[in-house]
Formats: C-alpha cells, sequence, structure tokens
C-alpha cells in the first residue's frame, strides 16, 4: 500500500511525496519483525523514512486493512491505471502522460495506442518504445494473474496451518505450488477428513478470508483480503493420497498415469486406484503406493511435468534429488557494505543459526552505483575484516564479489584485486537489449577470464516484469564447463534463474549448479528453498550442485587447485 501511495503521488506529480512514501515501503520492507509488534511497543517513527503522518497511515492500514486516503487517491484516477503501470517500460510518470495525451485508461486502450502506433508520435517516444511496451504488455498479460511461488506458499501454507491446527491433521498444499512451479494461478488446499462440514467451516473462517465464492460439501472457495482466490477440497481419510496425487498434477503426468493404470487393469481416480470393476479399492491414503501398485518408483512432486519422469521411474531410474539439508553454505549474500540491510557479523550469525558449513559474502562491485557498489580500496579492507571475523566465530567466511560484466565482456575490478578474493560472482546488470550474439560473447569473454567462479542470474530475467536477455545458453554452458564455471540458481521470489529447464540442460551438459539466495537481509536467507525447489524441477542432484560440498572440497574448487572438473 505505501509503493501504491508513492505510484499515485508520482502521477499527480508530487515528486516529494512520492519519494517519501517510497522511503517508507523501504523501510517497512526491511524489518525483521512483525509491523504490529513495532506499533505495539510505538517504534514506528523508527523506521527509515517513516515520520508522523506516514506512522498515522501505517496503524490505519494495520487496524482496518486499508486506508481512507488512499482510496481517495485511487478515485482520483481510472482504476485501470494501475494496470498500465505494471507494464515495464511504463512507470506512473510514462503512464500519467498517456493518460493525459492519449486518453489511455486501462491495459487494452494502451494496447490500441501502441498497435494504432499513437505512441511513437508523442514527443519522447519513438518505434523502439512502442514495441518495447507491447512486449510489456504481453508479460503483463501472461504472467500478471498469477502469483510469485514464494507469495503462493505463503498465504498456502498458512491456510494449511491454520486447518492443520483446528484438528485436521491430513492436510497439504496442492497443485503447481506443490510442484515448486514459479508462479501460480491459485491457492489450492486439500484436506482428508470425515468431517467435511467441520473442514468447510474452518476454512472459511480463516481471518484473511474476504468472501465466500461458492460453498459445497467437497470444494469451497474463498477470496482472501488481497483478492487472491483460495480453493479447498475434502476427500474421505481412506482416498487422502490419491487425491494428493491427483491434485498436485500435472494433467499431462496425470492422463499418462491413468493410461498406465489402465493398460494394468486397473482404474486411477481422486478417490483412489481400484481394480477392473471399478469397486474394490487396491490403494488410496499413502500417496507412494500408488505409483508402486503401477510398478513406478514412487517420485517428488517436482518432477510431475511428463517430461520423461514416468518413463525413468518404470526402469528405476530416477534421480535422488538435491535436498535443503545437502546445502552445506549460501554463496550469494549482500551486506550494508552495499546495499544489503544487514552487517558482516548479521549476516554471517544468521548463516549458521542455519546450519551451515560455511557461507559466502558477495557485496556488489562499484559500477553498479545504484546498490552503493564498493571500489577498489573498500573491498580489499572487506577482504581481511571477513577473515577476522571467520577466525573470531570459528566458522569458515568466504569473501567474494559480485562483480559485474560490463558491457566488452571485461570485469568491474582490476586483475590484482580480482584475485585477492575468495571468488568471483560475474552478473549482467546492464544493457539487457543486447543482440543474442553480442550478449552471448559478452557473457563468454567473462567466462573465458579465468578469474570468475560461479555465473550470477545467467538470464537476467525479473519474473512478471523484465523477460530474460537474449542469449545462447548452449554455447554459455559449454563454455563454463570448459572453464570450470559454475551457473547459479538464484533463489530470489523474482528471479528463480537459471529455471528447472536450463537446470536440467546444464546437468546433461556436465556444469555444476550453486543454489544461491541473493540475501540483501536475513530472511532472504529462507529464499534457498525457492532454489532447491526449481533444481529439483530441473533433475539435480547433490553431485551436481557446487555448495553441497563440503568446505575443504568447496575451497580447492574455487581456488582451481584441482584437475578435476566442475
Amino acid at each position: 500500500m505505501l509503493h501504491e501511495f508513492a505510484d499515485l503521488m508520482e502521477l499527480q506529480g508530487d515528486v516529494f511525496k512520492q519519494n517519501a512514501y517510497r522511503r517508507a515501503a523501504r523501510g517497512v520492507e526491511a524489518l525483521e519483525e512483525d509491523i504490529r509488534q513495532v506499533i505495539e511497543e510505538g517504534r514506528l517513527e523508527q523506521i527509515p523514512g517513516v515520520g508522523k503522518g506516514i506512522a498515522l497511515r501505517i496503524r490505519e492500514m494495520v487496524e482496518t486493512g486499508g486506508s481512507k486516503e488512499l482510496e481517495k487517491l485511487r478515485l482520483s484516477f481510472p482504476p485501470g491505471l494501475s494496470e498500465v503501470m505494471m507494464v515495464p517500460e511504463v512507470g506512473p510518470r510514462t503512464a500519467a502522460r498517456l493518460y493525459r495525451e492519449l486518453g489511455v485508461t486501462n491495459l487494452e486502450q494502451l494496447k490500441r495506442a501502441a498497435m494504432e502506433h499513437r505512441i511513437r508520435e508523442l514527443p519522447g517516444f519513438g518505434e523502439r518504445s512502442e514495441e518495447n511496451i507491447l512486449k510489456g504488455i504481453d508479460l503483463v498479460e501472461r504472467h500478471g494473474r498469477r502469483m510469485l511461488l514464494s507469495d503462493a506458499l505463503a498465504k498456502g501454507e498458512a491456510l494449511a496451518e491454520h486447518v492443520r491446527s483446528s484438528g485436521f491433521p491430513l492436510v497439504s498444499v496442492a497443485g503447481s505450488m506443490r510442484r515448486m512451479r514459479e508462479t501460480v494461478g491459485d491457492v489450492d488446499i486439500l484436506v482428508g477428513t470425515d468431517r467435511p462440514d467441520e473442514a468447510m467451516k474452518v476454512f472459511v473462517s480463516y481471518p484473511h478470508v474476504e468472501s465466500t465464492i461458492v460453498r459445497g460439501g467437497r470444494k469451497t472457495s474463498v477470496r482472501l483480503a488481497d483478492g487472491t482466490q483460495a480453493d479447498m477440497r475434502v476427500v474421505p481419510e481412506a482416498s487422502y493420497g490419491a487425491a494428493l496425487q491427483y491434485f498436485t498434477g500435472s494433467k499431462e503426468h496425470n492422463i499418462k498415469l491413468r493410461r498406465l493404470a489402465i493398460r494394468k487393469g486397473l482404474r486411477l481416480n481422486e478417490y483412489g486406484l481400484f481394480d477392473a470393476s471399478g469397486n474394490n479399492l487396491v490403494a488410496g491414503k499413502p500417496e507412494e503406493e500408488i505409483y508402486r501398485l503401477l510398478g513406478l518408483q514412487p517420485m517428488p512432486p517436482e518432477l510431475r511435468e511428463d517430461r520423461g519422469e514416468i518413463e525413468a521411474a518404470a526402469e528405476g531410474r530416477l534421480p535422488v534429488l538435491v535436498e535443503q539439508g545437502d546445502i552445506r553454505g549460501d554463496l550469494h549474500i549482500h551486506t550494508v557494505m552495499s546495499d544489503g540491510h544487514g552487517t558482516m557479523r548479521e549476516m554471517v550469525m544468521a548463516a549458521m543459526k542455519r546450519g551451515y558449513e560455511y557461507v559466502g559474502l558477495t557485496d556488489h562491485s562499484a559500477s553498479l552505483h545504484v546498490a552503493h557498489g564498493l571500489d577498489d580500496d573498500e573491498l580489499l579492507a572487506s577482504i581481511e575484516q571477513a577473515h577476522r571475523l571467520g577466525d573470531e566465530l570459528g566458522f569458515p567466511i568466504l569473501r567474494g564479489a559480485e562483480v559485474d560484466i560490463l558491457e566488452d565482456g571485461t570485469l568491474d575490478y582490476p586483475k590484482e584485486v580480482l584475485d585477492q578474493l575468495d571468488y568471483v560472482i560475474g552478473s549482467v546488470h546492464t544493457r539487457f537489449k543486447m543482440g543474442v550474439d553480442e550478449m552471448t560473447e559478452r557473457v563468454v569473454r567473462a567466462i573465458r577470464s579465468g578469474r570468475m567462479n560461479i555465473l550470477g542470474h545467467p538470464t537476467g530475467r525479473l519474473l512478471g516484469r523484465r523477460e530474460a536477455y537474449s542469449i545462447d545458453l548452449d554455447t554459455v554452458m559449454d563454455e563454463a564447463r570448459e572453464n570450470r564455471v559454475a551457473l547459479e540458481v538464484n533463489g530470489f521470489p523474482d528471479r528463480l534463474d537459471l529455471n528447472d529447464v536450463n537446470c536440467r540442460k546444464a546437468k546433461e551438459k556436465g556444469v555444476m549448479v550453486v543454489l544461491n539466495t541473493d540475501a540483501h537481509r536475513e530472511a532472504n536467507l529462507s529464499n534457498m528453498r525457492l532454489a532447491v525447489g526449481t533444481a529439483r524441477r530441473g533433475w539435480l542432484e547433490p553431485e551436481n550442485v557446487l555448495n553441497c560440498l563440503p568446505y575443504s572440497q568447496l575451497k580447492a574448487v574455487l581456488s582451481r587447485k584441482t584437475d578435476e572438473s566442475i
């Protein structure tokens, strides 16, 4: 809501208030504790950017779930403008211009204006701007109605826990959320119980339910306060495993499974695995038993996408997928030295609490001014600081850096500085619109430098906001294998980059992958769950993952003091 205040202030042209609300929003985002606790303890105005006026707004939002002033602001503009502002290349200022000069009030009108080439006629716009706006509209249309996996999990698991704690132990999230897909449509919950009416009452009593869309004996749909639709299905306890398999999907996976059941003289549906007559239940409660009785290895939900998993399971060759417990350390963490919100000590202590064996700190390099990147001297001084802290805590701290891959493919620090680091993550942060050959050559040159260990977020995408830049990943992966450079699965919720498909491609090409969080505050360390989920969807095993190595082996690989290829 604070960000929406800022957007609407920008539409009004009130730069001062816009900046104030944006600062306050960033301050609230950086909190590690519940905002309610801050209010109760009278500490709202201690949050950076929060003054008396904004503190009053925050109290109102928390107490009522809304803001009268925000509603008034919304009414001063056509409601469709918020959709327009979601389009990459169209911020609030551009949306205001398009509204004033072309009468654009919603996404459909923006699309029509671009298709009719009316936008390029405005001063400051051109053919390329118009093309980029059309691409951005396509991005919003394809992803705008889906939520990030991290958001879906937070809502779905909170709902499931609400039902579970009310006396219904057989509860799980289902659908694409359980398969750890990067974006999710609706929140799906499955309950196994012989008391369906009671379960439905508990579901609709969830505090964040705003309205009931439909209520039935086996399925109820509600609308949460933030507009998300949540569906809960209830099946008998004896059918819980079969229903969990069915409602986890995917559709293509389930179709193949049902065909396999028919070939074996069985029938499979959401209530169980039955004999040919359809009357006698063969399996229903344990999900794994469904697969076993069909002659298959039980398979993790993340693999159920009809990408060869059923054939592999029939031959007993499913991979032993990487698990969160296999991860020995996080190698992409920012601190207050650049754009992070925790000190070295705070971030390291948080990593230690998670049971890691080592940690890597990687602040930004100097050319990324927006992230307050470190200059040569600052970085060199921080190396000593990190190693002293490691000695003090008796915990291995690797001092790396997230170094910009510049436009010409060189790295953003001189060789003599890079050589002092324990490792280097090379990342593209600028000039995303290069052609495929130019971008590929840029990244390949950095890989060939001999001073890069990890390629960070290799395609540069931001889910729902920015498409991947044009790059030949096959060539990049071939070079990475030859030069012993690992490719990152960046677990930040709107990145998940590499994606699952490219994780599998890296595995097939023999390229090592590293699972990182890109943490900017302590809470972000939980992003490892998303990175692991993506890796599992990509069929990765511990042997494919760099930070599953024990510290001594990792250190040898990063220092290139081993002939063993990664």
